[in-house]
């Protein structure tokens, strides 16, 4: 982050980044603030709430909207609200990011495609550009990419390269609007701690469960009290049946142990200082289905 000379004007945008799930949202997110405020998994529709990241260079501050993956399967109340989440991004923002795979367009694109805005500029982030190679492979591709549209740009890179994240910025700076700041220089996101120590838990979550658990299961923070630098925190993970209940705790309680050790240090790590994590497993069946339940449990209806 650097600051802008007085004569410099300064400017301001709100960006979304959308694309299917698990194409890399989340983790580009968090190249171009440079730090971690969206959590990453390898299983998809990780996502699920809007999050927002802020980054500034220069004389430039860019607020980015890190989307759900748009859903167009089990549309149960879950993930009409994550839909609705998109959607509702794509009407407020100055520019769009659409991820793609490089060398992939699914069904799953064109769907995403579809609900582009047609009055706001859309940039191609062709991400995952280090899987291809030779990188001559994708010209064809990105020959038929071009053609689906009119857009701003299309900008191969690698989400988890530094130096791409850095020109990717700079490729989107002429977009943003002259006008003030939205945040303060220093901002990184507008969630709060106590909704960031629930992702975290959760990433830990699937990150430790892998395929075997229900991507439906989620994360409660029952309690969040801070004493002085300590954090006292108390989380319920939410399961939809009993058998996913001993899954999540594992044989001795091991597996518990290590998800809810692995997200302490994650917080104390984002927090700068000592958190005291207490962590249940509880079974409520069905609650991805039941709408009250899913904005009791902080999704957007």
């Amino acid at each position: 982050m650097t600051s802008p000379s007085s004569d410099t004007p300064r400017r301001f945008g709100t960006v979304a980044i959308v694309g299917r799930p698990n194409v890399g949202k989340s983790t580009l997110l968090n190249a171009l603030v440079g730090a971690k405020v969206s959590i990453t998994s390898h299983k998809a529709q990780t996502t699920r709430h809007r999050i927002l990241g802020v980054t500034t260079r220069g004389a430039s501050q860019f607020a980015f909207v890190d989307t759900p993956g748009f859903q167009t399967q089990h549309m149960h109340a879950l993930n009409r609200a994550m839909n609705r989440t998109v959607t509702g991004a794509l009407g407020e923002v100055d520019l769009v990011l659409w991820v793609l795979e490089a060398g992939k367009i699914l069904p799953q694109d064109r769907t995403v495609l579809e609900v582009l805005p047609d009055d706001r500029p859309v940039i191609v982030v062709v991400n995952k550009l280090d899987r291809i190679t030779p990188r001559e492979k994708l010209l064809p591709w990105l020959a038929e990419l071009g053609q689906l549209r009119t857009f701003a740009e299309i900008v191969p890179m690698s989400a988890q390269k530094k130096a791409d994240a850095s020109r990717l910025l700079a490729i989107m700076e002429p977009y943003l609007r002259e006008g003030e700041w939205g945040y303060e220089e220093d901002a990184l996101t507008d969630r709060s701690e106590r909704f960031l120590a629930a992702e975290i838990l959760r990433e830990k979550l699937f990150r430790l469960t892998g395929d075997e658990l229900p991507y439906t299961s989620t994360v409660v923070i029952e309690q969040f009290a801070q004493e002085g630098q300590l954090r006292r925190i108390s989380a319920a993970i939410i399961v939809d049946r009993d058998g996913h209940k001993a899954m999540v705790i594992g044989a001795g309680g091991e597996r518990l142990k290590r998800i809810s050790t692995e997200a302490r240090q994650d917080m104390q790590a984002l927090f700068d200082g000592p958190v005291f994590l207490e962590v249940w497993v509880k079974t409520r069946s069905g609650w991805a289905d039941d709408q009250a339940a899913v904005r009791a449990f902080g999704y957007e209806d």
